[in-house]
């Protein structure tokens, strides 16, 4: 018993090996019947500014006056907010009490100039009549050219009075914070009674900016494409971008411009992405996915998936070394393929090359699986 329960272990292992292995198989099906037709590469990143400011004073001072809140919109030059402006108002003041002061004095020392100019005339008058000695003649020419002297020096401090009046007025309309570009506010920075410096001081009790203003007009979307797939990228091609909030509502836009620069910590490319629908609902920050299209707006011709490329399961695709493979299945026998990949639908992996529309094949190959090999069709198959 104990021998023919041995053979007929050997003949149930022999016949075991001997008959084909079942495997289940799918179809390729071509890329243009996936989601997204059209689409090459699927990628995430976020709507951010070009255009966006924190604004603060140009001195330190107390804020008396704040004119903003969150979500307003502000046209360029808009006052946002003032600071106390006595102090400033004080040298202001001073500046111009300086001014007409110099002015006053003008007026007497040329009054003084013309009298002696006078002088000095009749002097020359009478010394040619010889009726005056030289030094009269002498003491009026000097009174004349020091008068002259003066009113050259009255003139040079009305100069600076006037250039100190236009500081003060400068200082005086530093007080008043406007808006540097027309915009929406996203943030409201400072209270009245609080401090404001233009630099970091006072610890936690002194404000850097009374607010931040965004330009709505400068938003676009910026993307990190693994640098394995940038070359499907190119500037001027069409995207389609979905907010997070909005998975319905596609965005047309176009490539900026490729960041000429990789992350090497995460092996990215940044894309920068020009939105052209101007809405109310795309705001700074919001997270999106961009569809990178496959017809470039500049010629109309595909830019880097082939016509003839198709979907299969992600199961279907073996990874042997740096090489991609998937069996294909005809006359019950196996073909082992390589295949180019592109990017992910879902459940499914594009195929660039290698294989074709229609063909079938083998889910989850076991390791065994080699090419030529005779296999059996499951339920499935």
């Amino acid at each position: 018993m104990i021998v023919l329960l041995a053979i007929a272990g050997v003949l149930w292992f022999g016949l075991a090996r001997s008959a084909p292995p079942t495997v289940r198989t799918a179809v390729a099906r071509a890329a243009a019947q996936a989601p997204g037709p059209g689409s090459v590469l699927d990628a995430t990143g976020y709507v951010t500014a070009r255009r966006q400011a924190t604004v603060s004073a140009k001195v330190t001072g107390k804020v008396t006056e704040v004119l903003i809140e969150e979500g307003m919109r502000v046209r360029e030059g808009a006052v946002l907010a003032r600071l106390d402006d006595t102090e400033a108002k004080a040298q202001l003041g001073l500046a111009r009490a300086q001014l007409l002061a110099a002015r006053s004095q003008l007026a007497e020392i040329r009054a003084q100039l013309d009298q002696a100019e006078q002088d000095y005339v009749r002097q020359a008058e009478l010394l040619q009549r010889q009726l005056v000695s030289a030094q009269s003649m002498d003491a009026a020419r000097a009174q004349r050219d020091m008068l002259r002297a003066k009113l050259a020096s009255a003139q040079e401090q009305i100069r600076v009075a006037q250039e100190s009046v236009s500081v003060a007025e400068v200082q005086l309309d530093n007080t008043v914070i406007r808006a540097p570009f027309s915009g929406i506010v996203i943030a409201k920075s400072a209270q009245p009674g609080e401090m404001i410096s233009p630099i970091s001081a006072g610890g936690g009790f002194t404000r850097t900016g009374i607010g931040t203003i965004v330009d709505m007009d400068s938003l676009e979307i910026q993307v990190d494409v693994n640098e394995s797939y940038i070359n499907r990228v190119a500037p001027g091609q069409l995207v389609e971008a979905m907010l997070n909030a909005y998975p319905d509502w596609k965005i047309p836009g176009s490539v900026i411009a490729i960041i000429p620069t990789a992350d090497r910590s995460k092996a990215t490319v940044k894309v920068r992405i020009a939105v052209k629908s101007r809405d109310p609902r795309i705001v700074p920050d919001m997270g999106v996915r961009v569809a990178f299209m496959s017809a470039s707006p500049a010629t109309g011709s595909a830019t880097t998936a082939p016509a003839a490329s198709v979907l299969v399961p992600a199961e279907a695709v073996r990874t042997e070394g740096t090489l991609n493979v998937v069996f294909v299945v005809a006359n019950d026998k196996v073909e082992r393929r390589v295949v180019t990949l592109g990017g992910n639908a879902g459940g499914s992996r594009q195929v660039l090359t290698g294989l074709r529309d229609g063909e079938r094949v083998v889910l989850s190959p076991p390791p065994s699986l080699k090419d030529g090999a005779v296999v059996k069709l499951g339920e499935n198959g």
